[in-house]
């Protein structure tokens, strides 16, 4: 699946219905709040001894994703955009190993 068909799916359930300039709030709350989740699943492997589901890891993350990919969509910018410019960012930090 590439990126774009990603964004024509999660448009299908992206029912937004406020104002334009608050979506943008909604968006990264809801981009806070499933990252909340993966690392809250992630603790309780970590360090309360529950056994990692990859499953439930992967489901956390799409939904991490679907806000991440609302976003890129808000603004009009690609995926492979996003990806570029972290690894010309990491570009510049010398190699640690």
């Amino acid at each position: 699946m590439t990126f774009e068909d990603y964004i024509k799916e999660c448009k299908r359930t992206y029912a937004w219905q406020g104002l334009p300039d608050i979506e943008v709030c909604m968006l990264c709350m809801g981009l806070a709040g499933e990252t909340g989740e993966v690392v809250d699943y992630l603790k309780k492997v970590g360090f309360q001894g529950h056994e990692l589901n990859k499953d439930k890891l992967k489901s956390e993350m799409g939904d991490l994703m679907w806000y991440f990919a609302m976003l890129c969509n808000y603004f009009g910018i690609k995926f492979e955009d996003v990806l570029q410019c972290n690894i010309d960012k990491l570009k510049k930090i010398p190699k640690r190993f």
